[in-house]
């Protein structure tokens, strides 16, 4: 075996010396606080039951896909749940990808063109800026959530172009997954049309959180028919694997014609497809949000109760994340609480800025009031020490 490179045996060395060195984890069984699984339906047994029925009914017995969905792989479950989707969500039309990652790169690398502008939130995903990388636009970021320094960049862009055929587009997530916090999309989305603007929106960890049936903030707001494009995922509250980009017939064609990440993979196999259409069921005929918007809001007072309300980062969402500088620091306390039976994970530096380091709960529709105050409790007794 050859020797292992010099520059990435210095990085890896470099990670360790940060104390940032990742590592791949295995399950356990301790109560959950880290999972995005928000609703348990990763779990449910109703779920899984009923996607095992729907393909013995339909008599569909297929491991895979055998193909991309340009050449075989595009069975009949894809129609189905790409209708489901439009409807649920009130969009034209809508493309399942086999990710949110495999969708975001998908879009931002063939959609935005050369010369045209790309404004996005600082904190947007990585999969995004991948997807920006990818592209031929010009790229530039707005502060976090700072609609004033958005409106600035849109304003010197707007009067910068000439070209009627260079398009901006601005994109955001409308749950930010390492904050957990929220912009103001109304004024966003307003923002945007003033300047004809085109408004991209992640909506990966609002689905099954906010709005009715767990629609998506969007939805919840109405401003869907202000959006040019929104991307959904199943792999957090919805409990499976995939992702779809919802938007127009025309972007769809176009998707399918350009998306690289589309055209030359393999597609999803039915299980999977039909695993979403379950979820999609069972988001409509459960009050599971319900319990879950109860146990975000009893999370928020137990900050207050215990006087770590200094520590979170303001957050209506099932994710609340605690400052703790320092990547040992987050780590220390991190493992104090797992000792003590609660899966918590910090999240290091270079994922998020030094001095930003965190401390990540999720919190869901299954976790116990009292396990939500026994974990802040612990909380509160490792980080005032």
């Amino acid at each position: 075996m050859k020797i292992f490179p010099k520059k990435l045996a210095e990085k890896l060395q470099k990670r360790e010396t940060e104390n940032a060195l990742r590592q791949l984890g295995i399950q356990n069984k301790l109560v959950d606080f880290s999972s995005n699984d928000y609703l348990g339906f990763s779990k449910s047994d109703t779920i899984f039951n009923q996607t095992h029925e729907y393909l013995v009914g339909h008599n569909i017995k297929q491991n895979g896909a055998t193909g991309s969905r340009l050449l075989s792989g595009n069975h009949g479950l894809y129609q189905l749940v790409e209708t489901v989707l439009c409807e649920f969500h009130k969009a034209d039309a809508a493309l399942v990808f086999n990710s949110g990652y495999d969708a975001n790169i998908g879009f931002f690398s063939c959609v935005p063109q050369r010369h045209d502008i790309i404004l996005y939130d600082e904190y947007v995903h990585a999969s995004i800026r991948d997807g920006i990388s990818m592209s031929h636009a010009n790229a530039y970021k707005f502060a976090h959530n700072d609609l004033s320094d958005l409106d600035s960049l849109l304003k010197r862009h707007s009067e910068a172009i000439l070209d009627a055929n260079i398009t901006i587009y601005v994109v955001t997530e409308s749950v930010f997954s390492m904050d957990g916090d929220s912009p103001d999309l109304e004024t966003l989305a307003q923002l945007c049309t003033n300047y004809h603007a085109h408004l991209i929106i992640d909506e990966a960890h609002a689905v099954g959180v906010f709005g009715k049936y767990g629609k998506g903030l969007v939805q919840d707001l109405e401003l869907e028919r202000q959006i040019f494009a929104r991307i959904v995922t199943f792999g957090k509250a919805l409990g499976t694997h995939g992702a779809a980009i919802l938007g127009s017939s025309q972007l769809k064609s176009y998707l399918v014609n350009f998306s690289r990440s589309l055209i030359y993979t393999t597609a999803l196999p039915p299980h999977t497809l039909a695993t979403i259409n379950s979820a999609y069921l069972e988001l409509i005929k459960t009050n599971v949000i319900q319990s879950l918007q109860e146990n975000i809001n009893h999370f928020k007072t137990e900050t207050d109760n215990h006087n770590l309300k200094s520590y979170f980062i303001g957050s209506d969402s099932a994710i609340h994340c605690a400052i703790i500088s320092g990547n040992e620091n987050v780590k220390q306390i991190a493992q104090q609480i797992q000792e003590n039976g609660f899966s918590v994970k910090p999240i290091l530096s270079p994922t998020v800025p030094k001095g930003q380091e965190r401390l990540r709960f999720c919190i869901h529709s299954y976790n116990s009031k009292q396990e939500i105050s026994e974990v802040l409790q612990l909380f509160a007794t490792f980080a005032h020490v």
